[in-house]
């Protein structure tokens, strides 16, 4: 990989990076499309190895939470929201998904 490409990835993570309940997350969205798979496929497989992500590897968005993340986020296209709350991601959850 480039040193360019490399800078590139790293900023694009770094934009994914929320402050969520004093931790720091990443959305299922944003964490699917950096491993280049549906948002769907991911939550499919997170559920079905639902133990395998205690309360500090990932949350569900509160309904309160969901809203306030979908009104600082105003330029989304029309269909890019879920009708159910997103999964976020710690750093320990997200380090369950690499290979």
């Amino acid at each position: 990989m480039t040193r360019k490409r490399r800078l590139v990835l790293v900023e694009r993570i770094e934009k994914s990076i929320l402050l969520i309940r004093g931790q720091k997350v990443m959305l299922d969205r944003d964490l699917a499309d950096l491993y280049g798979v549906e948002t769907r496929a991911l939550k499919q497989a997170v559920r079905r190895n639902i133990t395998r992500f205690p309360d500090d590897f990932m949350l569900e968005l509160t309904e309160d939470e969901n809203q306030a993340l979908r009104s600082q986020n105003v330029t989304l296209k029309r269909g890019q929201h879920s009708k159910y709350p997103p999964f976020v991601f710690t750093v320990q959850g997200i380090a369950m998904f690499t290979p």
